[in-house]
């Protein structure tokens, strides 16, 4: 096609198809620039429009995907009886339209509200009953590196495909929102979710570095460490965790706590479930501090979650700005 032969009819298909493209969820920004555009300019605009959303196109059944561990299934249709063992990830499986898929699901699963209703409950994260997961045939099964053992997975692996991710920052969730969605047939909603959730966390605004530490167990105390998760959306509000050189969930002792001076703690509301009583004990402990309760989904359910948890931090960052002593 020759510029002269650019048409109306042309930019306004590929301003219908750039709407729906299932690469970022996003209008192509290049439409804009057509009005101004010459004859040349125009071309390369359509071409460019053209490319991306063929490399976005549906792709063609059967499926090869590799999951985080590096294992490669064969995916001979989409998947239509899933069990999931990662709670984050059963309420992500509903968000792209896949809810009537899911047959099994953890006791833990409690997003989106009915999500357990006429599904069969198949124990705990760590905690799996591998014969109600075989009764269920499933054909594909959701299991995350950190969430669930080694043994449950490779024992699962023997009778059904298990896909295992692994996420520890807000890159690698937007990247597994992807995966999952283009494994199982839904890659147009996942491009769509992943891009909201990242237009939201670039907007969010950011403290100036106050030490914090964020707590997720009592008996013993056990907080965020580095390489967590946790770590890295605390890095997103601005929060300097005193514990990042310490790897993954690090036991603590009071005085520990205390040697480290935070002047914000955090008390996440799972896994374990702070009282208000917890906060007085810490501020005895470490009376510089500002302890302050936070719902823990926020920061650490990787996937579709995250489209809530921007805001829910937006609005909580005022809170984390004040004297010592214990917000509830």
């Amino acid at each position: 096609m020759t510029p002269h032969e650019v048409s109306s009819a042309c930019i306004g298909a590929c301003e219908v198809a750039a709407d729906a493209c299932s690469g970022c969820g996003r209008q192509l920004d290049d439409i804009a620039a057509w009005p101004v555009a010459d004859g040349g300019q125009r071309l390369g605009i359509l071409l460019q429009a053209a490319r991306r959303l063929a490399d976005h196109a549906p792709r063609p059944w059967p499926r090869r995907v590799r999951d985080a561990l590096g294992n490669e299934l064969l995916l001979d249709a989409p998947p239509q009886r899933i069990v999931s063992l990662v709670p984050s990830q059963t309420e992500l499986l509903f968000d792209l339209g896949l809810g009537e898929q899911v047959v099994g699901l953890t006791k833990f699963c409690v997003h989106p509200e009915g999500a357990r209703d006429g599904r069969r409950s198949v124990g705990g994260t760590k905690t799996p009953d591998l014969a109600r997961i075989r009764a269920l045939k499933p054909d594909f099964v959701l299991a995350n590196r950190e969430e669930n053992r080694t043994e449950d997975i490779a024992a699962i692996g023997q009778f059904a495909p298990v896909y295992v991710t692994d996420v520890n920052s807000l890159p690698q969730s937007l990247a597994m929102t992807r995966a999952v969605g283009f494994a199982l047939g839904a890659e147009a909603r996942a491009a769509r979710i992943a891009a909201d959730i990242e237009s939201a966390f670039a907007g969010l605004p950011k403290l100036d570095g106050r030490r914090c530490a964020y707590l997720i167990w009592r008996e013993p105390w056990m907080a965020a460490g580095g390489g967590t998760f946790i770590g890295d959306i605390m890095q997103r509000l601005g929060l300097a965790n005193v514990f990042e050189a310490r790897s993954r969930y690090p036991e603590l002792t009071l005085a520990e706590l205390a040697a480290a001076a935070p002047e914000l703690i955090l008390l996440s509301s799972e896994p374990y479930p702070f009282k208000r009583a917890h906060g007085a004990e810490l501020a005895a402990a470490v009376p510089q501090a500002r302890i302050v309760s936070v719902d823990g989904e926020m920061f650490c359910w990787p996937g579709s979650r995250l489209l809530a948890a921007a805001g829910y931090c937006r609005d909580l960052l005022p809170t984390l700005v004040g004297a010592p002593g214990v917000v509830w």
